[in-house]
């Protein structure tokens, strides 16, 4: 199976990457022009340090795969049954302008006889999701490691989400992305395709309201 995280960080080096964003944070304020003395910033570098590390970055540290617990169904083998997961709440971090993206993932799968823990699809994308990231990249991530750990028979990943890059700044406008990874029987066989859409489309939720600045 492939690597997810390009490298085991010791608890050692973890502190080290955080005092450091803390002392970049610190430059940052002050090339603003701002007075790190002042109340409200005085613990800002620590706690966005500790954001990053922890939160918003935490899969550059984590491996996926500690989330990951499947079970054999044996009534699944050599069926046509589908599984679908949808509405599925997927935050990441754009890496273009280190703004946010944020929507649903919705998977549907063509088991072979393994099927994935319930609570396990969202834990697995809070962490492919939280690292530097584009939309187009997450959603063949999450299908590829999907693939690894289930075999599926098919496989089909669809991810929508409103990015902020375009709503807080440039064109200023709520614009969404939608994006699809289709593995297995899905490549081949259309109609099965437009069976899972219709399994999202019934249960698909509307994206979160975000009206900018």
């Amino acid at each position: 199976m492939r690597e997810y995280v390009q490298e085991r960080s010791s608890k050692l080096d973890i502190d080290s990457k955080e005092k450091t964003i803390e002392k970049l944070v610190e430059d940052f304020l002050r090339i603003l022009g701002e007075d790190l003395q002042r109340e409200g910033l005085r613990e800002t570098p620590r706690r966005v340090s500790r954001m990053w590390i922890e939160e918003l970055a935490m899969g550059y540290f984590v491996d996926p795969l500690a989330y990951v617990k499947t079970f054999e169904v044996e009534e699944y083998e050599g069926r046509e049954g589908l599984v679908a997961v949808t509405n599925i709440p997927t935050k990441s971090i754009c890496e273009h302008h280190l703004l946010p993206f944020f929507g649903y993932t919705h998977i549907v799968y063509v088991p072979s006889g393994r099927v994935l823990g319930f609570s396990k699809f969202a834990r697995v994308i809070k962490v492919l999701s939280s690292r530097l990231q584009i939309q187009e990249r997450l959603t063949e991530q999450i299908a590829d490691f999907l693939e690894e750990v289930l075999n599926p028979r098919g496989l089909l990943v669809l991810q929508e989400a409103l990015h902020t890059c375009a709503l807080i700044r440039g064109v200023e406008e709520s614009m969404t992305m939608m994006t699809v990874a289709l593995r297995g029987v899905f490549r081949e066989q259309k109609e099965m395709v437009n069976l899972a859409l219709q399994l999202v489309n019934a249960s698909k939720l509307p994206l979160p309201k975000f009206e900018g600045f």
